[in-house]
């Protein structure tokens, strides 16, 4: 049994030190990049024959705001402001200039200032991960599970803003390969280390060892799992929590707890899938979970002070349903999405699709003789059929007092959660201007010639390519951008610098869909209600639209995403339904390879990059690949010659014959198992000692 430490969320195993011989103290970072970098800039006012030092922000209330402890980056940093704003001020007192802000050139210096000294001081946090099978029975049912370090639930990984972070795997799991994908993580400037398998990897495989180096420079609420073959619903899946010091929130509440909300099989996926993705299954009716958990348990306790407030750090870790969640005689007030600082909001339940997160700030009654049940309920719209033996619900409890009771939740009439279209950013980032590049994506299903039941965006249903997409951006040089290299079957969308690119997503399917997109946070400037159909191009935007980097579609509706192409990488835009994955629901963006092609180097190779400061892909990378025959090099189908030759690429099966359809499928189906089965039963028969007969 887990202790409430553990259930809501432990450190896990690490190692953390600091550079410079630091002793390793809580140190203010300053956080030199993200849409907060510097928030105070815009106060320090040069003004024309002021005094040397008449600054708008005093030196000392500069220092306090960039809250060094440091002796050695306190006087850096003054110094630097102090010299550069005399300057400036001078400069325009000269010059007669008046009154100006603070130059570009001069933010753009304290800022590489601030990022040498910031990296003198942040931390290296280290994880060690064995990745290995273990036994849990979270809901009572034991079975096997993918643990770290021979623990389920995992550990979490929690860093501050500026921390550089190594995480270590081996997989000791024997029988699969694996990754791991750093959920909402943009990955700035390591595009490698974001984890999906033949994407910007190779598979882990078993026995091998892999390095995952990033530095973390947004705050927020985020999740690691694996991103390989459906994996991460048997256990692999956890916490990721980017602390700030800088948070508007960081003075209303009192402590900060973790609550992850899931879906729990069981059976293991492999077979699972293998059953989905099968012609006896030409609906596609996706596996419905057998319980819903609440960190990684059920009848989880959530012991609480009267009178605090605490900031709950919501994430759903599931793989399928989403996810109703309210706190009964108690409101949220929400403060993040997504990693995303918004509006405060209040709200009595909220709807978490799968890979969502919140943050929620909940202030506790004064009076401590009442316990209060956490209802988490598993939206059951989203399951074809509903087992009559399908507990939907999840509950759990601020305990005030451990002698009182826990009270059955009350029944609730229907379910009606806060609308996160509503929300509004706290930077209140302005809409993107008309985008440089729109494109639609169809969403569609259907059966092709095996039988089964595939997802699709625009008729291309995905398939892996031969090649990691990154390694064939990285080692064809002017033709990267060229998308036709990529394949036929891998949705490839090829992004300038700077481009403001707008997804249309036209969802022509009945279910409901979370779509998330890697490497960016979008903004959501329409959702339309369910049935809506096409998106018409008739609405009027939010002049400060929601962004997240996961968003619901309704059932036959459309949204509208806008992103800015700001962060070179290749990035997956999926359903985060691990069923829908696993049937093909993704497209890949190949945003500014040939920027790619001189910040990324596959050394050692025929194919590295031209620029010597390019960073190498580690040693581990390259030998994933090289331990399983997996070429580093060439179009989605290995070929190195001539890019544009697609022969031998790996391909979705072929078209059902014209007249079929899944009625028809299913009634073969049966036609088919009922001949077997008479067969049998003459066989049988047919067999039988004459004097059995008689």
């Amino acid at each position: 049994m887990l202790d409430d430490e553990d259930r809501l969320g432990s450190a896990g195993r690490s190692r953390e030190k600091r550079q410079n011989g630091s002793s390793g103290s809580d140190v203010g970072l300053l956080p030199c990049s993200g849409e907060w970098v510097f928030h105070f800039l815009p106060q320090v006012e040069v003004r024309a024959g002021a005094p040397a030092f008449g600054y708008a922000v005093p030196p000392r209330q500069f220092l306090t705001t960039l809250r060094y402890e440091e002796r050695f980056a306190r006087s850096l940093v003054l110094s630097a402001y102090i010299l550069t704003t005399s300057a400036v001020a001078s400069i325009h007192s000269l010059y007669g200039l008046g009154s100006k802000m603070a130059p570009p050139s001069v933010i753009s210096s304290l800022m590489t200032l601030c990022l040498l000294v910031s990296s003198a001081f942040a931390a290296i946090v280290n994880y060690d991960f064995n990745i290995s099978w273990v036994t849990a029975q979270p809901d009572g049912f034991s079975r096997p599970t993918i643990g770290i370090n021979g623990e389920w639930p995992i550990p979490q990984i929690t860093a501050n803003v500026g921390d550089r972070v190594i995480v270590n795997v081996v997989n000791g799991l024997g029988n699969q390969t694996t990754s791991l994908h750093f959920h909402g993580l943009y990955m700035n400037g390591t595009p490698h280390m974001d984890g999906p398998v033949s994407v910007t990897q190779c598979s882990i495989p078993p026995g091998g060892s892999f390095v995952y180096d990033f530095n973390i420079n947004q705050p927020g609420t985020y999740w690691y799992h694996s991103h390989d073959s459906g994996q991460y619903p048997d256990g692999l899946r956890g916490a990721l929590i980017v602390k700030d010091p800088h948070s508007p929130y960081k003075d209303q509440y009192d402590e900060e707890l973790v609550l992850t909300l899931s879906d729990w099989y069981h059976d293991q996926m492999p077979g699972l899938i293998a059953g989905f993705m099968s012609y006896a299954n030409p609906t596609g009716a996706e596996p419905v979970p057998k319980s819903a958990l609440m960190n990684e348990t059920q009848n989880l306790d959530i012991k609480v002070e009267p009178g605090k407030t605490y900031m709950f750090r919501i994430i759903n870790i599931g793989a399928f349903a989403a996810q109703y969640l309210w706190f009964e005689g108690h409101t949220m007030k929400i403060v993040e999405v997504d990693g995303i600082y918004t509006e405060a909001a209040e709200a009595d339940m909220i709807y978490l699709t799968a890979a969502q997160r919140y943050s929620v700030l909940i202030t506790m009654k004064d009076d401590a003789s009442s316990n209060f049940a956490i209802v988490g309920s598993m939206d059951e719209d989203l399951f074809d059929v509903v087992p009559p033996s399908l507990n939907p619900n999840v509950t759990g409890w601020l305990v005030y007092s451990d002698s009182a009771s826990r009270p059955t939740p009350a029944l609730v009439d229907e379910f009606e959660p806060f609308d996160d279209f509503t929300l509004v950013p706290h930077d209140k980032l302005p809409l993107f201007a008309d985008p440089d590049y729109s494109f639609e994506l169809h969403v569609e299903m259907d059966n092709l010639g095996d039988g089964a039941n595939y997802a699709w965006f625009n008729n291309v249903t995905y398939v892996r390519p031969k090649v990691n997409t990154l390694y064939t951006a990285l080692t064809s040089g002017n033709l990267a951008t060229n998308p036709a290299i990529y394949g036929d079957h891998t949705n490839p969308f090829v992004l300038k610098k700077d481009q403001v690119v707008e997804f249309v997503v036209d969802n022509m399917d009945a279910g409901k869909h979370p779509f998330h997109l890697h490497g960016h946070a979008f903004q959501t400037v329409v959702r339309s209600e369910e049935m809506a159909g096409h998106y018409m191009y008739n609405e009027t935007f939010p002049q400060h639209p929601m962004r997240r980097d996961t968003v619901m579609v309704n059932p036959h509706g459309n949204v509208v995403l806008r992103f800015k192409a700001d962060n070179p990488g290749i990035w997956l835009f999926h359903c985060h339904i691990e069923w829908h994955v696993a049937s093909g629901l993704i497209a890949t963006i190949i945003e500014r390879p040939l920027d790619l092609q001189n910040t990324l180097s596959l050394a050692g190779s025929p194919y590295a990059s031209p620029n010597s400061s390019a960073l190498a892909i580690p040693t581990s990378h390259i030998e994933a690949c090289t331990k399983q025959d997996i070429s580093i090099a060439g179009n989605a189908a290995g070929n190195q010659e001539d890019l544009f030759d697609l022969k031998g690429q790996n391909v979705p099966p072929a078209p059902l014959p014209k007249g079929f359809t899944p009625k028809g499928i299913v009634a073969m189906t049966f036609s088919v198992v009922a001949a077997l089965l008479g067969m049998g039963v003459i066989g049988w028969y047919g067999n039988l000692d004459r004097k059995e007969v008689e």
